[in-house]
């Protein structure tokens, strides 16, 4: 068992509404009639707690409640709207610990990364709530005498939030923060590998939005197969938006699935990221950097550090440092402070980590270390992994979820430019140089491909504040920070005529 106990478990599980057996479906009430499925924590193999999948006629009853709720929601002052989510914040602070705890119990991740993730949904209802009284639109100058032409922002309608199983919590807060703001109203299918802390994240919005006198379905939840559930509300045209985080694969079938409706997308896919190590760099940095963006939430980041592209004059003392960090990387229970890395999400991630590896060698690679599984109190346990690799090794060009870490080496930084960039994902990159012309270069238009470039810090701890998201097969959607909204609301363009007569634009006459 992992270091907490089996009674102060049950204590955070009571805490945050958790019962042995749970529905998984919630628009104002709680439904759910499917099969009850365990949740199987990651730490020790042992279940947590049940919960009863969502069918399509329960589905049918949540989107209906989901978009009655958002008839009523899109009228309340976006201000009011922001009060609600800044009590969802506090609320969420007040659960913190607990709300953390339960993410490393079902998920994996160390605890204090799990106190950041839901320190990330605090940050982001705080970004929200001043959002609130900032949903700007624009005026512009008419070309006819005593007109005006005006832009505003209206609510869009339902938001489908698809989530993955890495950041349980985060990603929705990132979506639904914005989206309660803009007047939509939210259905949350989580990854059915996390759904306990979804139904507790629920939980806790019911709370808030009935104190603030609101319809509590306008943050409703669905649990289920993305086969199932997630096909069904990406055909359905009452969700006016879909954002789904996921594979690749998984994004492909989304987007033709909701395409084919015209319904919008967002999407959040693979990361294949890279840091570009220079021969000008501070080594230190360069090495805390890549080291955490390697093992954080044991490699399962889409931002994690998957390549590190070294300049050759340092390559063998950057190795031999980063080598010596690996093994004394502390695994283990999560929950345990000393702990740096906790275990993969369950037994399929570790058998891939395993198949990239064995690849990586039959197609010329070298593993320098690690890679091993470990048999901890049957939990899901690894060593991570680095590996020597040519630039054009073909399994590196691929996301594998877990911490194997290709080590390259580069003369150019033409030449490891290139190399990052010759992958089919764009997500996150960095370069770690102390030389202004290398950084300016790398930001360039012909520098990184990717929706983040990052000088002197690592590909992965996104803050809020900026817009999250990538290019190429990563999908283009961006959510939480900077303008992100705009992708919650849509646009209307108003043309007002004061002048009390007819006239049309460009110069065309209306004789009759």
């Amino acid at each position: 068992m992992h270091t907490m106990t089996e009674e102060s478990t049950r204590s955070v599980l009571r805490d945050l509404g958790i019962e042995d057996r749970n529905p998984g479906g919630f628009a104002g009430e709680w439904i759910g009639s499917g099969r009850a499925v365990p949740v199987i924590s990651p730490l020790d193999g042992e279940p947590l707690a049940s919960v009863a999948q969502v069918t399509g006629e329960d589905l049918e009853i949540l989107l209906d409640r989901c978009r009655r709720a958002f008839l009523g929601w899109r009228q309340v002052p976006a201000p009011k709207r922001g009060e609600a989510v800044r009590s969802l914040g506090e609320e969420l602070r007040a659960h913190k610990e607990n709300l953390a705890r339960l993410v490393s119990l079902e998920m994996g991740k160390t605890l204090r990364e799990s106190l950041g993730e839901v320190q990330e949904m605090i940050d982001v209802c705080d970004f929200a709530v001043g959002l609130s009284r900032q949903l700007y639109g624009l005026t512009m100058p008419s070309e006819r005498a005593q007109h005006r032409i005006q832009e505003q922002w209206h609510p869009l309608g339902v938001v489908g939030v698809i989530t993955a199983f890495n950041f349980p919590v985060a990603v929705w807060s990132w979506n639904a923060a914005l989206a309660l703001v803009c007047g939509d109203t939210v259905l949350w299918k989580p990854s059915s590998k996390t759904p306990l802390t979804a139904v507790a994240v629920t939980r806790i919005a019911r709370r808030v939005l009935e104190r603030h006198g609101h319809d509590p379905a306008v943050c409703s939840l669905a649990v289920g197969k993305g086969s199932e559930i997630g096909d069904l509300i990406n055909a359905d045209p009452r969700v006016a938006l879909v954002s789904y985080t996921g594979s690749v694969p998984g994004g492909r079938h989304v987007g033709r699935m909701v395409q084919e409706r015209f319904g919008r997308l967002i999407l959040e896919l693979g990361g294949n990221n890279a840091v570009i190590v220079s021969d000008k760099s501070d080594l230190d940095i360069a090495l805390r950097s890549v080291y955490f963006g390697a093992i954080g939430t044991s490699g399962q980041r889409c931002t994690s550090t998957r390549r590190v592209i070294v300049h050759e004059s340092v390559y063998d003392e950057f190795t031999a440092r980063l080598g010596a960090l690996y093994a004394r990387t502390s695994i283990g229970d999560p929950l345990d402070d000393a702990n740096l890395m906790g275990p993969l999400v369950d037994r399929k991630a570790v058998a891939t980590m395993i198949e990239a590896i064995e690849a990586a060698k039959a197609q010329g690679a070298r593993v320098l270390m690690g890679g091993e599984t470990l048999r901890l109190r049957g939990g899901c346990y690894v060593t991570p992994c680095l590996v020597e690799a040519p630039a054009g090794l073909p399994i590196a060009r691929e996301e594998t979820f877990a911490p194997v870490l290709y080590l390259m080496k580069y003369r150019t930084l033409e030449e490891a430019i290139a190399v990052q960039n010759a992958v089919p994902q764009g997500l996150s990159s960095a370069i770690i140089t102390n030389d202004l012309r290398e950084s300016e270069r790398f930001l360039s238009a012909a520098g990184s491909d990717c929706g983040i470039a990052n000088v002197n810090t690592g590909t992965s701890g996104a803050e809020i504040g900026g817009a999250f998201g990538g290019e190429k097969e990563t999908g283009g959607g961006r959510e939480s920070g900077s303008d992100a909204w705009k992708a919650y609301m849509r646009r209307q363009t108003n043309v007002l005529n004061f002048s009390g007569r007819i006239e049309l634009a460009q110069g065309i006459r209306l004789d009759v």
